[in-house]
């Protein structure tokens, strides 16, 4: 476990956490004394990441829920704030990469999906754990996952997820204006790419991705998603007390 204890005691939510970031997020904040409620579609990945914790010396419990519902999220906040007392910090990572090709062959299934998951999630999420933190002592932290792809980046055959993570990055700065006088601190990360299979090309493996990254990127590696969860640990943390409706960018100098 990490010697730092920026979150001890401290009741975190985190969607999208059964792989890659949003897994990386919840081992951070367990590591620095957090209690963790780790949510997604799928159960096994989550008992995973629950898993991990555990075995680090952590505490977590996994619930599964479906970010676009508005139910399911309200039951998923509900749930953390039953199990811990409060829910202090809430990380909205989950989304979905759909749709590659021209905006003129862009299925309207694959659209709708993107909003669904990747805006409209966002929207729910950020409205009930703002409903929970607004009325509790000391508020919270909410840190929205977004891309450099959308307001930072853009780039051909990736319409309908650029739009979607630029969405993300106005909504983000929207809800922190909305909210910072309720308590509630809102904050954005846009991480590019990271080591994950999300940023795999197809058919592409992990040193094809390498060699790719060496020669197109500025610093010539993909992020690593413990890079990509220390940024978002020190968003919520009382480190950065100040910073209220940001977007940190953190992409190797992609979109610099």
């Amino acid at each position: 476990m990490s010697a730092r204890t920026r979150f001890t005691g401290k009741s975190v939510l985190v969607t999208g956490a059964g792989s890659g970031i949003g897994r990386a997020v919840a081992l951070a904040f367990a590591a620095e004394g957090a209690r963790i409620v780790v949510a997604g579609r799928s159960r096994a990945p989550l008992d995973e990441t629950v898993a991990l914790i555990e075995a680090a010396g952590g505490t977590a419990v996994a619930v599964t829920a479906d970010v676009s519902k508005a139910e399911e999220v309200k039951a998923l906040v509900r749930t953390a704030v039953d199990r811990h007392g409060s829910l202090d910090v809430a990380v909205n990572n989950a989304g979905v990469f759909l749709g590659g090709g021209p905006v003129a062959e862009l299925s309207e299934a694959d659209w709708r999906t993107l909003l669904d998951i990747n805006v409209t999630g966002v929207l729910l999420a950020l409205q009930a754990e703002i409903a929970a933190m607004r009325g509790q002592e000391g508020g919270g932290a909410i840190v929205n996952i977004a891309s450099n792809f959308g307001a930072h980046l853009r780039l051909p055959g990736v319409a309908g997820y650029l739009t979607t993570k630029a969405a993300v990055s106005a909504l983000s700065r929207a809800a922190a204006l909305d909210h910072i006088a309720d308590g509630v601190r809102i904050n954005a990360v846009s991480p590019g790419a990271t080591d994950t299979t999300m940023s795999l090309l197809p058919g592409e493996t992990e040193a094809d991705r390498a060699v790719r990254m060496k020669a197109s990127n500025p610093l010539g590696r993909v992020s690593s998603t413990e890079e990509v969860a220390a940024a978002v640990l020190y968003l919520a943390s009382e480190d950065a007390g100040s910073v209220v409706g940001t977007d940190l960018v953190i992409d190797g100098g992609a979109a610099a």
